[in-house]
């Protein structure tokens, strides 16, 4: 029941957000799609290079917020440019902040990151996660994936055993994202695209739901 009445309020924020994006793009407030389409052409490279660069930036500093590049990609360059930019640069800057944290160890890290930062990182840290490869890449998932990144590298999990579910996770988790950004500005395929969206989200707020759960029990049993 509790996961229903999750799913329910992740399909009317969605909703409530379509309707609100319509509205506004109905009464000349927001650009159409061939305007923005056109943008992207003057931009040229440099549109999907800059998105490239923020979100590899939020990634290793990983305080800043990182899904709003997944949506403004989506919106800006299509459903397929722009997961292709945002998988190519998960891949790359999750694994650079692993390999940081594998390599240098805990100071580096930490004048990276910051106090705050790295106390969310020591607590995944305390996990064992290499064993698990289901739990890493429900964490890989989460929103906290960047933090994770830094987490088993400091754990010393091999390259190995991290590659496999990074790579997983970056493709199913952000596909509904992007599909999202996607969905409110394509003109013929927005109900297929925010239709497919809500069902995704909602399959990462039942992983994040189950990824807390098994972590809370493997806590307990720590103890």
């Amino acid at each position: 029941m509790p996961r229903f009445r999750r799913f329910l309020l992740i399909a009317a924020v969605i909703a409530v957000l379509a309707v609100l994006f319509q509205i506004i793009r109905a009464n000349g407030l927001w650009p159409t799609r061939e305007e923005i389409e056109l943008q992207v052409k003057t931009l040229g490279i440099w549109g999907p290079l800059a998105l490239f660069s923020l979100r590899g930036v939020s990634i290793v500093l990983p305080a800043l917020p990182s899904t709003v590049f997944s949506l403004v990609a989506g919106a800006v360059l299509g459903f397929r440019s722009g997961f292709i930019t945002i998988v190519i640069a998960d891949l790359i800057f999750c694994q650079a902040a692993f390999l940081l944290a594998r390599n240098y160890g805990r100071d580096p890290v930490r004048k990276l990151v910051g106090d705050r930062a790295m106390g969310i990182i020591e607590g995944f840290n305390r996990n064992q996660l290499e064993g698990n490869p289901f739990l890493l890449s429900g964490l890989l998932m989460t929103g906290l994936f960047d933090f994770v990144c830094y987490a088993v590298g400091l754990g010393g999990t091999r390259w190995r055993a991290f590659i496999l579910p990074l790579l997983f996770s970056v493709i199913v988790s952000d596909a509904p994202i992007v599909a999202l950004g996607a969905g409110i500005f394509s003109d013929n395929n927005s109900k297929l695209l925010i239709g497919a969206a809500v069902f995704g989200v909602f399959g990462l707020a039942v992983i994040a739901g189950w990824v807390k759960k098994r972590m809370r029990k493997q806590a307990s049993s720590d103890t």
